[in-house]
């Protein structure tokens, strides 16, 4: 082994082994990359433009709605990967989201109770690819959550994605 090689070697170890853990390739830069937390969610705050690379030089994927959930894969700065309810992965300016949760229904109707329970009275009832607020999650099984009009009550958890 070079000198010259062997200079490089401890940045190349880090580097592949940050590309092996976060599960990307190297030619993304790994080491400013950061890992999100596992199930780290947040809401997009305004409608924005998602991208198929972390620069708004990117191809331009699609308009998100406002108050969409996307699950934080990876964070590269300023820029976030997410994964949407489909399970499509894009980049975001992380400017356009909030720590605020939100959560999306994915069956095609679903019931929001007054109480944690299916025989519990029937507050509303919210179509597939709704945004509603998660105020908390719990009892198990359930998510409280609100509608943007104030209406609030109890969702099956699954029923929605997000949490």
């Amino acid at each position: 082994m070079t000198t010259s090689t062997s200079r490089f070697l401890p940045l190349l170890r880090r580097v592949c082994g940050a590309a092996a853990l976060l599960g990307i390739a190297a030619g993304l830069g790994a080491p400013v990359m950061s890992a999100a937390s596992a199930a780290e969610f947040r809401s997009v705050s305004e409608a924005g433009v998602l991208y198929d690379a972390p620069s708004a030089k990117g191809k331009r994927l699609f308009v998100i709605r406002r108050y969409t959930p996307v699950e934080v894969v990876v964070n590269l700065e300023g820029w976030s990967k997410v994964r949407d309810a489909d399970g499509g992965l894009a980049w975001i300016e992380r400017k356009n989201l909030v720590e605020k949760r939100t959560v999306q229904v994915t069956a095609d109707r679903a019931d929001v109770r007054a109480e944690a329970d299916a025989s519990a009275a029937l507050v509303f009832s919210a179509e597939k690819k709704v945004a509603l607020e998660l105020i908390s999650v719990g009892p198990a099984g359930w998510a409280k959550v609100r509608h943007r009009d104030g209406q609030e009550g109890f969702i099956r958890a699954n029923q929605v994605w997000g949490l």
